[in-house]
């Protein structure tokens, strides 16, 4: 548990070190440390037999590859939104607001798939375990966004 919060914590971090800016290099360094930091926390949690560590293991870093690809397009529908921040039109709006539910709706979507191909080679309740601390993952790196974020027009003079 002393590991899950120390992650949290940093992922209060990660938006101060963000830039609009931000280049490709900088966001996979980022999410190498932190998916190192992470698939420690997740051994600790989920608890495997022997027998299926592998199939876990091997499934786990397909459903990264795929999570890290979710989370640069989240990083560029927040790049659109900040570029687009003073001046936002009721049609950039409507676009980052419907990009914005594809983006959750994805995230979800790849979780249940991996929860169920998981379930498969390690059982009910490692995918379960699996569903939960990478629910709990989604919401930590949310918040810390949306809190880190203004709402549109809290900036306005």
């Amino acid at each position: 548990m002393k590991t899950l919060l120390k992650f949290t914590l940093a992922l209060l971090v990660i938006p101060t070190t963000m830039s609009a800016q931000s280049n490709k290099e900088e966001v996979e360094y980022i999410q190498s440390i932190f998916g190192m930091e992470k698939k420690a926390i997740v051994e600790d949690f989920i608890e495997l037999n022997d027998a299926s560590k592998e199939g876990f293991w091997a499934l786990y870093d397909e459903y990264e590859v795929a999570r890290k690809d979710l989370g640069r397009n989240r990083l560029a529908i927040l790049n659109d939104y900040a570029e687009n921040y003073e001046n936002m039109s009721n049609e950039k709006m409507d676009e980052i607001a419907s990009r914005s539910n594809k983006q959750v709706k994805s995230d979800e979507a790849l979780r249940y798939k991996y929860y169920n191909k998981i379930k498969k080679v390690a059982g009910h309740k490692a995918a379960a375990q699996f569903y939960q601390i990478e629910g709990y993952f989604n919401s930590a790196v949310r918040m810390s966004i949306l809190e880190s974020i203004p709402f549109i027009g809290e900036l306005d003079d």
